[in-house]
């Protein structure tokens, strides 16, 4: 069992050094912790009163160490072969202790709000031997808290807003401070709130931090916007205390607590000229009531409550800058009425209240109305007028009438919009507005015409007024009427009589009121014919019926039936015409199969024998043309060689791609000819050639030693394998000097010196292939001008 800090065993105990202790080693005299006998904590055994923790101001000044407390143990008695060993949080390097005399010193400054306590043990051991002479015993240092953080407030500056017009001692918003000191020891951490700034606006609670309204009628129209500074200070408020500050914004919020006011002269007088030729839902004028309130709370809306009887004008409100806009919705007349004076009301509804609870202003309007010049006026927007369609021209179909609005009462002018009639059918006369007609009509052409009368002012051809005339043409009976159609009628030869031929109806152009009644009847001369009749169908058509069945082709295969069809009209109208009637051969059913006609005749088509007839013609044509190409292609020309003729002339190339219109000039014969030129340089007709010839080592030529087939087979090898050379139908020659001659280059372009300063005696030296070239460059100038 420990023989210190656990009284039960042994007579150990620990105390709190107040005071400099002799005892220390060293002499020297370590400050003590500064507590006071009544701040020790003690626990009670069974033997008395035992000492388990120690204390330590957590911060302290001055270079020197801080005497924590002492161990001491009844071993320590005279023995000077014990050592005391310190252990645990912060031993060695925050807490060292005396071997010797078991004193505990703080070695650096502690910081209670970093770390509250620290557990150590301390044991008694052989100081030769280190072996432990007792258990080790655990205890505690406490780090005692003082006054070293001032509050804070952590979430400032702050913004708050409360509404205008609150009052006393209404609830702003709640700010509040920390204080990191023990808040259980002592008044570290007990914060008292003020203001230093905001007064006598706002008020703060000290103990909770509620800011306050503290005025009455506090309003935004005056001042909107506060600033507060609030201090918290620890200590209870006291003296000596830490103190910390923040800031608060505090906005009033707007209530509609003012009514509109109209903008204008002291008294309330607004004054507009409108002129009377102003458009419909057109601005006239603009009022403006102001509101000192703001957003929504501002927002007025105008009305007329007086002098528009006839609802000529209206105000709505513009949203965007809360003026009254005031439009037109019925048209001026300056000739009718000069001057209007409106009441204009502006009202701005309270917030909470019903609709008749307002703020409301009102304002005088005075509108004087402009005069302007003003286009003439129709008596009618649209006129309908009626003529005959066998009116004579100049015939007066109607009157339009136009008067001047103004008071000036100019003339009016009359005029056709020639747009409107572009064949120029109808005139006006320009003092009257009489319309005339001044070409034929025909109702069956057209039954409407449309034109468009614009009236002027004398004397001012700008303002124009427009109105539409309709005229309908009136039909009269000026058309007889005729067949609907080309009737063609077909009659089998063994027809029964009585039999309906064919069933004919008529047309008119005309359009009687009463409808179209059609007569039919057969002309005089062919009242009595004995083959047709005919019969009324009581509704507008007739029946064209055979009188007997001994119809014959052979016989007549045509006959003719001219008919006379009367219409009602007045005076009536009539017109003959002819149905043509076939005589055809018919089944026993009565289905025609056969007419004498060509209508009938071509369906009928070739027999059999003609078609296959026709057939084997063509198909002999074409062997025949066949046959002829044929021969033609195969066709050979004899060869015939002439004994002066060399054999030569006719070795010809041919080559599927040809060269064109070059192929004339493919084939040089002169090469074969002259069998010498094989080793000479003979320039390509198609291309330039970009190197000289060079002679091909081991061909000989000869007048008569020229192997032609082989020269040909070599020339053709060449020309195969150029890849830079066309596809051209010729002998390919090139002039090729080879790679790595020994001559170098011939060309004398880069030389300084003239041909007749040089020696090309040296050509001689290369071999019997430059011999024939340095005899021509070695002969003198009297020879070259020759």
């Amino acid at each position: 069992t420990p023989s210190f800090f656990i009284a039960a065993v042994t007579n150990v105990y620990l105390c709190l050094l107040c005071f400099p202790s002799s005892a220390s080693p060293d002499n020297s005299s370590p400050r003590h912790s500064g507590l006071g006998e009544g701040q020790r904590l003690l626990s009670r055994t069974k033997r008395g009163w035992v000492w388990n923790q120690m204390f330590v101001l957590e911060e302290f000044s001055g270079p020197d160490p801080i005497l924590v407390g002492r161990l001491h143990t009844d071993l320590d008695v005279g023995n000077k072969n014990i050592k005391y060993v310190l252990a645990g949080e912060g031993a060695g390097t925050i807490f060292a202790i005396n071997e010797l005399t078991g004193d505990i010193h703080a070695m650096k400054r502690l910081d209670r709000e970093e770390k509250a306590e620290y557990t150590l043990t301390a044991q008694v051991i052989n100081a030769d031997t280190d072996e432990p002479l007792e258990p080790p015993s655990e205890f505690i240092i406490k780090v005692q808290d003082i006054n070293d953080n001032p509050p804070q407030f952590l979430q400032g500056p702050y913004r708050a807003s409360v509404a205008e017009m609150s009052a006393v001692g209404t609830s702003v918003t709640t700010v509040t401070a920390t204080d990191a000191d023990d808040p259980v020891y002592g008044n570290s951490a007990k914060l008292v709130y003020s203001i230093l700034q905001g007064q006598p606006y706002f008020s703060v609670d000290p103990n909770s931090a509620t800011i306050k309204v503290a005025l009455n009628d506090m309003d935004r129209e005056m001042r909107d916007e506060y600033l507060v500074v609030i201090q918290a200070k620890d200590m209870g408020g006291h003296m000596g205390g830490l103190s910390g500050t923040t800031s608060l914004t505090v906005t009033l919020i707007d209530i509609n607590d003012n009514p509109p006011k109209f903008v204008c002269s002291s008294v309330d007088l607004y004054e507009f000229v409108i002129p009377e030729d102003l458009p419909l839902g057109k601005m006239g004028g603009k009022v403006k009531a102001n509101d000192r309130d703001y957003g929504d709370n501002a927002k007025s809306t105008y009305s007329i409550i007086e002098g528009d009887d006839q609802g000529v004008f209206e105000i709505v409100t513009d949203t965007q800058t809360q003026e009254g806009i005031l439009k037109l919705k019925k048209p001026l007349d300056y000739e009718t009425k000069k001057a209007y004076t409106l009441k204009v009301e502006a009202t701005n509804i309270l917030p909470g209240h019903s609709s008749t609870a307002h703020f409301k202003d009102t304002a005088t309007v005075k509108i004087a109305v402009d005069d302007s010049d003003e286009p003439p006026v129709f008596s009618k927007s649209m006129y309908l007028l009626d003529v005959n369609e066998n009116a004579p021209i100049n015939t007066v179909i109607g009157t339009v009438n136009a008067r001047d609005p103004d008071s000036s009462k100019n003339t009016v002018r009359y005029f056709i919009d020639r747009h409107t009639d572009l064949e120029r059918q109808f005139n006006i006369n320009v003092d009257d507005g009489k319309i005339t007609l001044a070409k034929p009509l025909d109702r069956e052409t057209d039954m409407w015409h449309n034109i468009t009368v614009t009236a002027t002012e004398v004397g001012n051809h700008s303002p124009i007024s427009r109105a539409i005339v309709a005229i309908r043409v009136m039909d009269i009976n000026d058309n007889a009427p005729e067949f609907a159609t080309e009737y063609e009628a077909f009659l089998c030869e063994n027809g029964k009589p009585g039999q309906v031929i064919q069933t004919i109806s008529a047309v008119d152009k005309d359009d009687p009121v009463q409808g179209h009644y059609f007569n039919y009847r057969l002309v005089p001369e062919m009242l009595n014919n004995p083959n047709f009749t005919i019969k009324n169908n009581q509704d507008n058509s007739i029946s064209v019926l055979a009188k007997h069945d001994t119809f014959r082709r052979q016989k007549q295969e045509m006959y003719f039936l001219p008919i006379i069809v009367t219409d009602n009209g007045h005076p009536p109208m009539s017109s003959t015409n002819t149905l043509t009637i076939r005589v055809c051969g018919c089944s026993k059913d009565g289905i025609v199969q056969s007419c004498n006609v060509e209508a009938y005749v071509l369906p009928i088509g070739l027999s059999m024998g003609a078609l296959i007839a026709i057939l084997a013609c063509i198909i002999l044509l074409l062997v025949i043309v066949v046959l002829f190409v044929t021969l033609r292609r195969h066709k050979n020309e004899p060869l015939i060689i002439k004994d002066d003729e060399d054999v030569r002339e006719n070795i010809i190339r041919y080559d599927d791609e040809g060269g064109g219109e070059e192929d004339t000039e493919a084939f040089d014969i002169a090469t074969l000819q002259n069998p010498d030129g094989i080793n000479g340089y003979l320039p390509r007709k198609d291309i330039k050639p970009d190197l000289q010839f060079m002679p091909r080592a081991g061909q000989h030529s000869g007048p008569n030693g020229v192997d032609v087939d082989e020269f040909i087979n070599v020339r053709l090898h060449e020309a195969d394998n150029d890849p830079t050379a066309p596809p051209y139908d010729s002998i390919q020659i090139y002039g090729y000097e080879g790679r790595g001659s020994v001559a170098g280059s011939l060309s004398s372009l880069e030389t300084v010196s003239s041909d007749s300063d040089q020696n090309f005696d040296y050509l001689r030296e290369w071999g019997p292939r430059f011999r024939r070239l340095g005899e021509l460059y070695s002969v003198g100038e009297s020879d070259r001008e020759t």
